[in-house]
C-alpha cells in the first residue's frame, strides 16, 4: 500500500499558532506601555470619603448680642485651676432615650449648684424664664448633651448636663448677660457677649474628657470703628466762647519817600462865647 504524501509548506506561510502567539504578545506589551506613560489611566484604589467641616449651628437664635460677659462660674480655662469631677444631681435618672426624655424643671429642681433666684424663675417669677432645652453633641462621642438658660430679674445662668451611663452630669455652669448668642461648631460650644458698642466677646468653650472647659476669651471689632476727633454736629467749645474780632482799623496813607511830612495844625482855642463879639469902636479925631 502507498503512503500518502507529506503536504508541502508554502513558502512564507506562518503557524497559526505561532500569529495568535504574536497577537498576543503585541497586545500585553500595548499595555505595559500604556500604563507607564505619563497622563494615562492608573487605577489608584477605592476613593476616600470626604468629611465636610463642620457648620454653626445657633442656640436660641431669638437672642441679642449682650453688654460685657461676666466670668465663668465653674469650668477652668486659661489660667484657670482644675476642679475636682463633676458629680451626678442626686435623684435624677438618665432613661433609655436619653437626656431628651428628663423633665427640665425636675434636673433643674435637684441640682445643688442652682441658686436661690434660680429657683424663683422655676415657679410663677415676673421677669423669670426658664429656656427650652436644646440638645447637641458636646463631648464627641455621640452622647447627647442637655443646654438651658434660666434668666431671673439679676442674673442669667447656662447650664449645661451630658449622661454617664444611667447619671446625669452638670459639666457647665456660666453666668451670662440677659442677651446673648451662643452656638455649637461640631462639638464645641462659643458664647458671643457684646463688650461695647463696637466691640463683641467670644467666649469658646471644649470637652475636656470630664467637663466643658474655657479654652479662650478673646475680643474682636464689630468693622465699624468709634468716632475720633470732635463730633462735626457740635460747636467747637474754643470757637463759640471766643468773643468776635474788632473790625480791622482803615489803612493810612504812607508818606513817600523824600516828601515832607506835613506839618500838624495847632489846634484851633475854642471861643469865649457864642455870641458874635460887637465891632470895635475907634476914637474920633479932635478938631
Amino acid at each position: 500500500m502507498a503512503t500518502p504524501p507529506v503536504p508541502r509548506r508554502r513558502p512564507g506561510a506562518v503557524p497559526v499558532a505561532a500569529l495568535a502567539g504574536l497577537l498576543v504578545l503585541l497586545t500585553l506589551a500595548a499595555l505595559a506601555l500604556g500604563s507607564s506613560t505619563p497622563g494615562g489611566l492608573q487605577d489608584q484604589g477605592p476613593v476616600r470619603t470626604v468629611t465636610p467641616p463642620p457648620v454653626p449651628q445657633t442656640l436660641w437664635p431669638g437672642l441679642d448680642a449682650s453688654p460685657a460677659p461676666t466670668p465663668p462660674a465653674t469650668g477652668t480655662g486659661a489660667g484657670g485651676t482644675t476642679q475636682q469631677p463633676p458629680q451626678p444631681v442626686p435623684g435624677v435618672t438618665v432613661p433609655g432615650q436619653g437626656v431628651t426624655a428628663l423633665d427640665l424643671r425636675a434636673v433643674l429642681a435637684n441640682d445643688p449648684a442652682v441658686s436661690t433666684e434660680e429657683r424663683l424663675a422655676l415657679g410663677s417669677c415676673s421677669g423669670c424664664e426658664v429656656r427650652s432645652p436644646e440638645f447637641r453633641d458636646l463631648t464627641g462621642d455621640g452622647r447627647i448633651s442637655l443646654i438651658t438658660a434660666v434668666i431671673t430679674p439679676g442674673p442669667v445662668v447656662l447650664h449645661v448636663y451630658t449622661p454617664a451611663e444611667d447619671r446625669l452630669l452638670p459639666v457647665l455652669r456660666v453666668q451670662v448677660q440677659r442677651t446673648f448668642n451662643a452656638e455649637t461648631i461640631g462639638s464645641d460650644l462659643w458664647l458671643y457677649e457684646s463688650t461695647g458698642l463696637y466691640v463683641r466677646t467670644s467666649s469658646h468653650y471644649q470637652w475636656d474628657g470630664a467637663r466643658l472647659v474655657l479654652l479662650e476669651r478673646k475680643d474682636e471689632g464689630l468693622g465699624v470703628l468709634p468716632p475720633t476727633g470732635p463730633d462735626p454736629a457740635q460747636p467747637d467749645k474754643a470757637t463759640k466762647s471766643a468773643a468776635p474780632a474788632a473790625p480791622p482799623a482803615p489803612p493810612t496813607a504812607t508818606p513817600s519817600a523824600g516828601a515832607a511830612a506835613p506839618s500838624p495844625r495847632a489846634p484851633r482855642p475854642p471861643s469865649q462865647s457864642s455870641q458874635p463879639s460887637a465891632p470895635a469902636v475907634s476914637p474920633e479925631p479932635k478938631r
